[in-house]
C-alpha cells in the first residue's frame, strides 16, 4: 500500500501522525540506527494493521515499535497485542510526561525525547515461525524499494540530473 498525503508532495509523509508522535518516533529511530537497526514507519502487516515503527536488525531479528504518546492513547488501542504475531519482539515507545508502569512488562519500552532515545527494558523474545519471518522480510524489503522510487520522483529531476 502506498502512503499518500495530498496535503505534501513528500511520498515518505503520510500526515496522520501527531508533532509528539513524530517527535517520539525520531528520538528511537536515532537510537535503532546507533544499532544498526532498518527501520520503516508505518509498515502495512497482511493484516490490514499498520505498525508504527518496523525494524530489522544485522542479525534478522524483526522488532515492532509502538508509539503511545498519552494515558488515553494507550487505553483505546486495543490493537497492539496483534503485532506480536508479525516481530520477534514488541516494544512500546513514549515520553517523559506518560507514566512508564501503564505499560506490559512482557512488552519492551523506549523512552524519546525526540533527540534520542533510551532502552528502559527489553522485549522478551518470541521466534517468528520460518514462513511468516520470510513474509514479513519481503514485505519490509518491497516497502523500502516503492518508498525510495516514489521520493525519487518526488524529486522532480530526471534519473540524468540526479
Amino acid at each position: 500500500m502506498t502512503i499518500l498525503n495530498l496535503a505534501s508532495n513528500n511520498p515518505l509523509i503520510d500526515g496522520r501522525q501527531s508533532a509528539r508522535a513524530m517527535l517520539v518516533r525520531k528520538g528511537v529511530q536515532i537510537l535503532l540506527h546507533e544499532m544498526r537497526h532498518a527501520m520503516l514507519p508505518e509498515l502495512v502487516l497482511s493484516s490490514g494493521r499498520r505498525a508504527d515503527l518496523m525494524t530489522i536488525s544485522e542479525k534478522g531479528e524483526i522488532w515492532i515499535i509502538e508509539i503511545k504518546t498519552s494515558i488515553e492513547d494507550f487505553r483505546v488501542d486495543r490493537k497492539w497485542p496483534e503485532y506480536r504475531a508479525f516481530c520477534d519482539r514488541l516494544f512500546f515507545a513514549t515520553h517523559k510526561d506518560v507514566p512508564l508502569d501503564l505499560f506490559p512488562e512482557d512488552c519492551g519500552l523506549f523512552l524519546s525525547d525526540g533527540y534520542g532515545g533510551h532502552l528502559l527494558r527489553d522485549a522478551p523474545e518470541h521466534r517468528l515461525p520460518p514462513a511468516t519471518r520470510k513474509a514479513m522480510t519481503l514485505n519490509f524489503s518491497r516497502a523500502a524499494a516503492q518508498r525510495l522510487m516514489l521520493a525519487e520522483w518526488a524529486t522532480g529531476k530526471n534519473f540524468d540530473e540526479m
